[in-house]
């Protein structure tokens, strides 16, 4: 069945995504530049916790991901990589959690994306960027203005994933351009770098805490291969589009909270728009007739959200469909619109109950509703590092196999594949850890665990039930 399901794929779907498109696609999906501010928040030492992720997270990520998408190029990515590994329950167990995690994300960044925009019009200190009014509006305009381009084609759609990579990457450019401006031209660092700050504090939760969002700021290079159904040559251009993003993302994040360093005292960085404070810092600190370079970046910075929008929509629609052609997921999963050759009933319904969550999230203010809400963002993070574990296992279980002469290997032999495998493997289960240690402020640190765990376990055992109630339903063979 599944064989057979694989080949109606590959025939229905349209392969309309070159080089280009991905290496936009893997930017948009990764780099958040609001990552700058939290990061660059506790000061120098975020440097040197942006390296060590780096080194021991995201470039194992990078590299299993280009092994496993040269070697594994269907539809469906890091859902048929463990369900090849690991057996079908493993396989949807991974694919259930990567895509309700996702459902879950939209309404974090459409509210982020909502509240930036009034930057734009210099009203980011106004009381517009509360007002659930327009905030609810804009984040419903975009949500289906990116369900819209991406269910009429994959070739319409990834007009919106260009635009949103060159709108998430531009504003870190400009960025690094106006701190690499101050320090050469001899202004004073607002947090001078010393031995004693670069060093990160790890003795502590919010050492660790930081160390571990830093870490998952570097995840996403695998969502592009859940479309490699719809990608030209998919088995050697997923791989070339990693190997060049991947050194891009590094440096906008590494270079981009140096700049920030450079131009804002940590103690005054805002959390939500600190690129931004430092965008505008920098630009007065050159001319005052460079006022426009801060809306434009917040307007660069909106667009690439949107973008984010689409790929974060899209790629997971792309797990749901192939889970649906396996059967796990109600048949309508697997239906390819008869024109535009996309999976659209899979990104409506994802579009659907995102737009409940952004309800409940805004709607719900002040309520218990809000309460219930926090706790599945809290939950959020823990359903997210599942499908890692999962990658990295069927990494080091697949690589115990031989594979095709042209796949594109990690280099180093077995015992390097190895290192790399489980230091990927470490930090994810570690990151995994510090989401369930209450923060140093929390009054009842057992209850937040059991809302946590609880929470994760919840929308498991709906993934569970959901399975088990289409393998009863399966013809037995």
């Amino acid at each position: 069945m599944a064989d057979d399901a694989r080949v109606a794929e590959g025939e229905s779907l349209h392969r309309a995504l070159g080089l280009r498109d991905l290496v936009l696609f893997n930017l948009v999906a990764v780099v958040g530049l609001r990552w700058l501010a939290t990061a660059a928040k506790a000061g120098p030492s975020a440097l040197a916790l942006w390296m060590l992720a780096g080194l021991l997270f995201f470039v194992p990520q990078g590299l299993v991901v280009t092994e496993l998408a040269s070697r594994f190029p269907q539809e469906g990515g890091i859902y048929q990589w463990t369900k090849r590994a690991l057996g079908e329950k493993h396989g949807y167990v991974c694919g259930w959690c990567y895509w309700i995690n996702n459902v879950l994300y939209y309404p974090n960044l459409l509210i982020s994306t909502a509240v930036i925009a009034t930057f734009v019009v210099g009203k980011g200190d106004s009381a517009i960027a509360s007002d659930w009014t327009y905030v609810l509006s804009a984040t419903l305009v975009c949500l289906w203005l990116a369900v819209l381009m991406n269910i009429v084609g994959v070739g319409t759609g990834k007009w919106l994933q260009n635009a949103g990579g060159i709108g998430t990457y531009l504003p870190g450019i400009v960025l690094i351009v106006l701190g690499a401006v101050a320090m050469f031209t001899g202004h004073p660092s607002a947090n001078p770098i010393t031995r004693a700050n670069i060093t990160p504090d790890l003795g502590h939760f919010s050492g660790l805490n930081l160390w571990a969002s830093i870490a998952f700021a570097f995840a996403g290079l695998e969502l592009s291969s859940a479309m490699g159904g719809e990608v030209r040559d998919p088995k050697r251009t997923l791989p070339r589009a990693i190997l060049i993003a991947a050194p891009l993302i590094a440096l906008v994040y590494i270079l981009g909270t140096m700049a920030l360093l450079q131009l804002v005292p940590a103690r005054d960085i805002n959390i939500v728009s600190g690129f931004l404070q430092a965008t505008s810092s920098g630009a007065r600190a050159i001319s005052p007739s460079l006022w426009w370079l801060a809306p434009l970046c917040a307007f660069a910075y909106t667009i690439g959200n949107i973008g984010g929008v689409g790929a974060w929509l899209t790629a997971p629609a792309r797990v749901a469909f192939a889970i649906g052609l396996d059967k796990y997921f109600p048949p309508a999963f697997g239906r390819v619109h008869p024109k535009w050759k996309t999976p659209y009933v899979a990104i409506l319904v994802q579009a659907a109950l995102a737009t409940v969550f952004l309800l409940v999230s805004l709607l719900g203010k002040g309520t218990t509703v809000e309460k219930a809400y926090l706790i599945i963002l809290d939950t959020q993070l823990l359903i997210y590092f599942i499908p890692y574990v999962y990658l990295f296992i069927s990494f080091l279980v697949h690589r115990r196999t031989p594979a095709a002469p042209d796949t594109i290997r990690v280099p180093g032999g077995p015992v390097s594949a190895t290192v790399v495998g489980l230091s990927g493997l470490f930090i994810t289960l570690f990151a995994m850890g510090v989401a369930m240690v209450p923060p140093a402020e929390e009054t009842q640190p057992l209850l937040f665990e059991l809302k946590v765990v609880g929470g994760a376990l919840a929308f498991v055992l709906l993934g569970g039930i959901v399975y088990w109630r289409a393998s009863r339903a399966a013809p037995q063979t």
